[in-house]
């Protein structure tokens, strides 16, 4: 299938949606791999593990235009190596994704909805997030606070970030596509962000730029 999803969300920032159809060999082809990457590639055990890794480089390649080389700082954030856009990736079994800007700190999440998130719940919502959780859309609610802490993790660098005590999000009634408000609080950080979510099948997408 390929693209599904090609657009500009601002002047400067570009979101791509990948639908994983492609086998091994097609994507394998559309990209010009360097030895350490093949040796990545390699290394891991799990096919599908593999077409994500692949189809997020061919998308990333798609919305830029060019081959790139992605490199990850200590905290495991992944960066271009010519420094030529911000970036951040997220995969979920048939889809990946992609947000790039030129200027902004950008993050993206995508996750596949499934129940077993209600087990894990206590461990990234907090009392008050729980308490507006809208108990007749629950997984999807959850799903949406998931990606959304996820996305703002990302974009702060990963670093001494803990989502049940550091990244809080207004209350908001989910939708198919909506805002929402993230608040990220440590001793170093303190600030508000915009972030955007939609559905598409039964996979969660939160994203959002930090100005």
């Amino acid at each position: 299938m390929g693209l599904i999803i090609d657009k500009m969300v601002n002047n400067n920032c570009r979101l791509g949606i990948w639908e994983i159809e492609e086998s091994y060999d097609e994507l394998i082809s559309d990209l010009k791999l360097s030895r350490e990457e093949i040796d990545k590639l390699v290394s891991f055990k799990n096919h599908r593990r593999k077409l994500e890794w692949l189809s997020v480089r061919v998308l990333l390649n798609t919305l830029t235009q060019k081959n790139n080389n992605i490199v990850y700082n200590g905290n495991r954030k992944p960066f271009l190596a010519d420094k030529s856009y911000h970036i951040s990736i997220s995969h979920s079994d048939h889809y990946a994704a992609v947000i790039i800007s030129a200027q902004n700190n950008v993050g993206i999440d995508i996750e596949k909805i499934q129940p077993k998130i209600t087990h894990i719940a206590e461990k990234f919502i907090n009392r008050t997030e729980f308490q507006h959780i809208e108990s007749s859309n629950k997984i999807y609610h959850l799903y949406i606070y998931w990606c959304a802490k996820e996305a703002l993790y990302k974009m702060f660098d990963k670093k001494d970030i803990s989502f049940k005590d550091n990244i809080f999000i207004e209350p908001f009634i989910p939708k198919d596509e909506g805002t929402i408000t993230g608040k990220v609080k440590t001793p170093e950080i303190n600030e508000k962000i915009c972030l955007n979510y939609f559905h598409i099948n039964n996979y969660s997408i939160v994203w959002g730029y930090k100005n």
